[in-house]
């Protein structure tokens, strides 16, 4: 299954200052199976060590930590002798093994010969609870679910993904544009979840894919239980669980009184905060003067939160397969949630930063600030294809950027400084702008 991140997997094995690779991202996102692809195509030998499978590795690291003892010990491990420059290793779910954690300081510093990448489902989590942090010496990545783009790669639509990708948009006519709106359609429903997208591409069972959905939930619910204390996991699950009642309201604010009615932010935001580390939310923070950096005029105490996929937000809705046949309820139904959500995720598999909405004392609202340099961008999101612009009109009246977006059904169109962007050409955004 090809994945963008592949290439910068290849920046990582050629850089010059190349340290271990610390791979983050949500439980099943396919981290797995893309270094066991990687290594497969790039190296000539791989070991594979993963801490929750095999828990007795956790005793190799248990007393010295140089890298060359370490490397001599997994090497006995496996029955064979792990080389420099030939061998990728690889740490798998990592945060199982807070020695291991802390290794990769030394690894850095005396092993920087060895390729190392370490992944973990959890380690937002899990890292500085039981380990010592190896601040400044590893190399970061996210990865997130297949992206749109992705997925038409896997669906044998590279041409129209490239095209999206390099942002052109005005090159698609009617026919592509219809064509890509229905296959954006199976996408919201199906997801970017690889096991997911896997079994539809090898046996096209509807069924079977909402099983897998649900079996990823439970998963997501029992991970609360195993890296969280009785009393948090209990209210974790019930911030989780109220997610699509959020996304659904008219006036998508995430709020502590969504949950209970009694419910209180020195209850819950801890909770909050758990499940962005899991990688499973991706929070976006009020701004009311947009200026650079977005961080330090953001307010965190008003937010929205959003779901990594949109193929587990209609299971946890319980949406029915059918409504992928109807013209436009999936991008209608819960007041524009899908769509919304949807944008939320590919804007963070794109750009990989905090997301941000601006508003203007209840009297106007855009959905989503992206910044290109040193230009600040509006982006307003349509479930429909109505042309309403009023809050888009407010924002540039007040700050005149240099482009105002709207993301809705209609086909790509440009007017001066208005772009409308298809809904599936959201990562074309920074080549558009």
């Amino acid at each position: 299954m090809k994945r963008i991140a592949y290439k910068a997997l290849l920046d990582w094995k050629d850089g010059r200052k190349r340290k271990p690779l610390l791979l983050q991202g949500a439980r099943q996102v396919g981290k797995t199976y893309l270094v066991d692809d990687f290594a497969g195509n790039e190296y000539s030998d791989y070991a594979s060590f993963n801490f929750e499978k095999t828990p007795e590795l956790n005793a190799i690291f248990d007393g010295d930590l140089d890298p060359r003892t370490i490397i001599s010990k997994l090497s006995l491990f496996i029955g064979r002798k792990i080389t420099a420059e030939e061998t990728l290793i690889f740490f798998d779910e990592i945060q199982a093994c807070p020695r291991a954690i802390t290794s990769l300081k030394y690894f850095s510093e005396e092993g920087s010969d060895l390729n190392i990448i370490a992944a973990g489902s959890l380690l937002g989590v899990s890292v500085g609870k039981k380990s010592s942090f190896p601040v400044g010496k590893v190399n970061f990545m996210t990865l997130y679910p297949l992206s749109f783009n992705e997925f038409l790669d896997v669906t044998k639509d590279s041409l129209l993904s490239d095209m999206i990708r390099e942002g052109k948009l005005d090159e698609l006519g009617e026919v592509f544009h219809n064509r890509l709106s229905e296959k954006l359609k199976l996408y919201l429903y199906l997801g970017g979840m690889p096991e997911v997208l896997q079994s539809y591409l090898d046996n096209g069972d509807i069924a079977e894919v909402r099983n897998i959905q649900n079996e990823i939930l439970t998963a997501y619910n029992n991970d609360f239980s195993k890296y969280a204390s009785p009393e948090q996991a209990v209210k974790t699950s019930e911030v989780w669980e109220s997610m699509p009642y959020q996304l659904s309201r008219e006036n998508k604010k995430f709020t502590y009184s969504g949950i209970s009615k009694k419910a209180r932010g020195t209850t819950y935001s801890q909770s909050v905060t758990w499940l962005k580390k899991a990688g499973l939310i991706y929070p976006s923070y009020n701004v009311s003067v947009p200026k650079i950096p977005l961080s330090g005029y953001s307010d965190k105490t008003k937010f929205k939160l959003y779901i990594l996929d949109t193929g587990l937000l209609g299971a946890m809705l319980g949406l029915t397969s059918d409504i992928i046949l109807k013209p436009d309820a999936l991008f209608a139904e819960y007041n524009g949630a899908f769509i919304e959500n949807f944008t939320a995720s590919e804007l963070m598999n794109k750009f990989g930063s905090e997301l941000y909405y601006w508003s203007s004392e209840g009297k106007a609202e855009v959905d989503f600030l992206i910044r290109k340099g040193d230009q600040i961008y509006p982006v307003e999101v349509k479930s429909g294809t109505s042309r309403n612009l009023k809050s888009l009109r407010v924002y540039e009246k007040n700050y005149s950027p240099e482009k105002v977006i709207r993301i809705s059904p209609r086909i790509f169109s440009r007017e001066n400084e208005f772009l409308n962007i298809p809904l599936y050409g959201v990562s074309g955004l920074d080549e558009l702008v």
